[in-house]
């Protein structure tokens, strides 16, 4: 398995100011995924199972979505500080969103 990071990069990780906001997010989405697992214990209606499965899906995807933008704003302030084509860190954030969407 390859990684977004090469030698020289230090990893991307997520700010002080994000942290608390992702937590926060992946909690709800624990919350409604035990919430989903006591829905089925009881036999619930299929459809309104399914509704609360395309939440948690949205909720964590939004979640992708903010780290994604994490990688993306470390990458490409990272390559213009260091004076690297910032098309390249571009192309491997891509690849990133590529295989993990």
């Amino acid at each position: 398995m390859t990684s977004a990071v090469g030698p020289q990069d230090s990893p991307a990780t997520v700010l002080p100011e994000q942290k608390k906001s992702l937590q926060a997010r992946l909690a709800r989405v624990e919350g409604q995924l035990r919430g989903i697992q006591r829905m089925i214990e009881r036999e619930e209606d299929c459809e309104a199972i399914a509704q609360q499965v395309a939440a948690a899906r949205g909720a964590l995807n939004r979640a992708f979505a903010e780290i994604v933008s994490c990688a993306l704003q470390h990458r490409v302030l990272e390559a213009g500080e260091a004076g690297v084509d910032t098309r390249e860190k571009l192309a491997e954030i891509t690849r990133l969103i590529a295989r993990y969407s």
